[in-house]
Formats: C-alpha cells, sequence, structure tokens
C-alpha cells in the first residue's frame, strides 16, 4: 500500500489512523500542499487523483481517494479489529457522528476554502480565523450534544472501543486546538479525545511525528 498524504491534513490523519489501527503497513508518500504552489495540482499526483486532494491510497493496482471511502474500504477489505459496530443501528449511529465532522464542519475549513476566503473574498487573516472558529466550536457543539445525551457513548463515541466516529473526532480536535477554538463547551469531545491519544493507533498517526513534518 501507498498512501499519499500531507501530515496537517485531518483527512490524511483520519486514514493514518485507521491503518495503525488495523495493523496495515504502507508507504508514506508525501504530498505538500503548499510548496511548488501545492504538489496536489501537479500532473503526477492529479492522474491519481482528478480532485486534486489527500490522501489517495494505492492498493493492488487500486487508487482510493476520500478519507471516508478509504477507510470504509479498509473495514471490508480488513476487517478485524473492527472501526464499525456489528449492529444496523450501532452502524447508523457511528457513521452520523463521523458524517456530523466530515461534511458539516471539516468542508467548510480545509485550505481550498481559507484561501478562497482570503485570495478570492480579500478576508483578513482576523476575519478567516473568525470563520473557521465559529464552524469549528458550533459544530463540535453539536458533536457535543449527541455524546453527551445518549447512554451508548462509553470511553469512546460508541462503547467501549474506538470506531469510525473516533477516528473522525481526534483530527478534528488537533485542528481546532491548532486555531485556538474554544473547547470548554465539549467536556465529552475532549474526554473522548484524551482517552484516544492513550492508545499508539492515534497517538503515532498525530501530524508532528509524520515523515514530512515542518
Amino acid at each position: 500500500m501507498k498512501l499519499y498524504s500531507y501530515y496537517r491534513s485531518s483527512a490524511s490523519f483520519r486514514v493514518r489512523i485507521a491503518l495503525a489501527w488495523k495493523g496495515l503497513d504502507y508507504d508514506y508518500v508525501p504530498v505538500h500542499l503548499l510548496k511548488d504552489g501545492g504538489q496536489q495540482f501537479s500532473a503526477e499526483y492529479r492522474a491519481l487523483n482528478p480532485a486534486s486532494l489527500v490522501p489517495a491510497l494505492q492498493d493492488e493496482g487500486r487508487v482510493l481517494t476520500q478519507s471516508l471511502a478509504i477507510i470504509e474500504y479498509l473495514e471490508e477489505t480488513h476487517p478485524q479489529p473492527p472501526l464499525l459496530p456489528g449492529d444496523a443501528a450501532g452502524r447508523a449511529r457511528v457513521r452520523s457522528l463521523a458524517l456530523s465532522i466530515a461534511c458539516e464542519i471539516h468542508p467548510l475549513n480545509n485550505l481550498r476554502v481559507l484561501g478562497y476566503l482570503a485570495k478570492t473574498l480579500g478576508a483578513s487573516e482576523e476575519q478567516k480565523n473568525a470563520w473557521y472558529r465559529h464552524w469549528v466550536e458550533t459544530g463540535l457543539g453539536t458533536v457535543e450534544a449527541m455524546l453527551a445525551g445518549d447512554p451508548r457513548t462509553g470511553r469512546y463515541c460508541h462503547g467501549e472501543t474506538p470506531t469510525l466516529a473516533d477516528v473522525l473526532l481526534v483530527p478534528q480536535i488537533f485542528n481546532a486546538q491548532r486555531f485556538d477554538c474554544r473547547l470548554d463547551h465539549v467536556p465529552t469531545v475532549m474526554r473522548i479525545h484524551a482517552q484516544c491519544m492513550t492508545l499508539p493507533a492515534f497517538a503515532g498517526a498525530v501530524p508532528a511525528v509524520q515523515p514530512d513534518a515542518e
């Protein structure tokens, strides 16, 4: 396997956690999103991923894109240890939590959106950061309500072992901390984040320890 990744990309971070959780070896191929005008826009990389986004996973001649699709592929091809519960209702809840982050928070705050705010719409650094914090803090507040009000929440987002929801949650918290977002309103989220970070699969996937970290 080859993982095309950028150390600060939260989507890449998700896949790194999943690969580590399942004990899968892979070659790390860095794709710097800022150098050379963005290496994701090179002809070589666009041939792999026309969307010019990371991550991409190459496995047995296949190229997979979109972090959740990659993780679901890993779940199906390497089902142990699982990242989805065994029951349909549990899987629906875990996916709902994961998608609340992947669809409702992350798209509003990724690099290309922040770049458009600054370069095209003329937002100042202060305005750009205010935008970021608003959507992250609001979105995590929703996730907090989903977790705190549900008896199925355990040490992790769903029960006593990590799931896809935790894999999505941890990178989002790292980004929130990087941009100095308020997090005192999400105590359940932060408790789960701290629990996840005791696990090697999560701790070993953090941006600071990746081969391309700066």
